[in-house]
């Protein structure tokens, strides 16, 4: 084998290397260019659902745009260092929950346990039943339940809820706890109102109605 042969492979070997590296680079490159397009359009929405540190701490009200959430989906906001999930809940969802073979699985469906204000008290846990408002904190060991919305994904005839993969608490699209799972409480209710049709305030009761998250049996 010449030297000549040898070198030759040898050029081709470190131009295709560096064809590889480069190839490599702009994969990477296109691919971090990317994730920052999409944190950059998704920035103006999440920055404005997290106020400051002196706001979390001090407990005001937390004030929601709740315009851009479509029907089906969820935001997930912190207030008083907790996760509060919100929720625009669909004609089926609302129809679905009110079944009477779907309110047999669960454990307090008429939400007679103390983990709601009064006036969230109903059959949707909530003040307006197109959104389900809770702290996002199984009330078995404090993890967080994932978000399961579509039928049938998570066990046969599921409407749609939340799955707490930690110990395998269910709940509903309501936040009502299912039976024979961990968990012993349907999801906390915090205090809010509607400040606008789209405009929500975590924190802020109605107007001449009190509740605070300390009278919850569990959180």
């Amino acid at each position: 084998m010449s030297y000549d042969y040898v070198a030759h492979v040898g050029r081709r070997r470190r131009t295709a290397g560096i064809a590889v590296r480069r190839r490599d680079f702009l994969y990477v490159a296109t691919g971090a260019l990317v994730g920052m397009g999409v944190l950059a359009a998704a920035w103006p929405f999440i920055d404005q659902m997290n106020p400051g540190a002196d706001v979390l701490s001090a407990g005001a009200p937390l004030s929601v745009d709740l315009s851009s959430l479509q029907p089906g989906q969820q935001v997930v906001v912190r207030w008083r260092s907790r996760p509060i999930f919100v929720v625009r809940r669909t004609p089926a969802v609302l129809a679905a929950l009110k079944s009477a073979i779907h309110r047999g699985r669960l454990r307090d469906p008429d939400s007679e346990e103390r983990q709601q204000p009064a006036y969230a008290a109903n059959e949707f846990r909530s003040v307006n039943p197109e959104y389900l408002v809770v702290v996002g904190i199984c009330t078995h060991l404090g993890c967080i339940p994932s978000f399961s919305p579509i039928p049938g994904s998570v066990e046969v005839g599921w409407e749609g809820g939340y799955l707490c993969h930690c110990h395998g608490s269910k709940y509903d699209l309501a936040g009502r706890v299912f039976k024979n799972v961990p968990a012993p409480h349907n999801l906390p209710v915090p205090p809010y109102s509607f400040a606008t049709k789209t405009r929500l305030s975590i924190g802020e009761n109605p107007k001449g109605r009190k509740f605070d998250l300390s009278s919850v049996l569990q959180i």
